[in-house]
């Protein structure tokens, strides 16, 4: 119609891969040591955890969980043990997403790295409450 401004569909949400490239550069800025322990870890992006997740963590909404650790945290590995499957970080977009907007005044690559060094604090054996004492961001 003549004189009806229509708006512009420019602004997409950040998909997968902007994510996984916001968790390569918080990862790439991490200090040594913890830099080098943590480029064994496989970092993974979807768009919510799965059903199973959900309920072994006895989690009803998804987008309460922004991101996890699988794996033997290093404090708990051996020697001794056989090679299983590699530690895994899992970021989960949508509730990054929503996290991010309802907060609003944090960039999306704060709370990416954020989520992640979270994440990494659970391989590295800090257990939530090592966490809390240290990491007063969600205050």
């Amino acid at each position: 119609m003549p004189g009806m401004t229509i708006p512009s569909d420019d602004a997409l949400a950040p998909d997968l891969d902007q994510i996984a490239r916001l968790a390569a550069a918080a990862l790439a800025a991490f200090p040594e040591p913890f830099q080098t322990a943590a480029r064994s870890v496989a970092i993974r992006v979807e768009d919510f955890a799965t059903p199973e997740v959900l309920e072994a963590m006895e989690i009803d909404d998804p987008f309460e969980l922004t991101g996890l650790y699988e794996g033997i945290p290093m404090t708990e590995k051996s020697v001794a043990d056989l090679a299983g499957q590699p530690d895994v970080i899992w970021l989960f977009r949508r509730p990054i997403l929503d996290e991010w907007l309802e907060r609003g005044n944090v960039t999306l690559a704060e709370i990416v790295t954020h989520v992640l060094v979270h994440e990494f604090a659970h391989h590295f054996g800090w257990d939530d409450g090592d966490i809390a004492s240290v990491d007063q961001w969600w205050d």
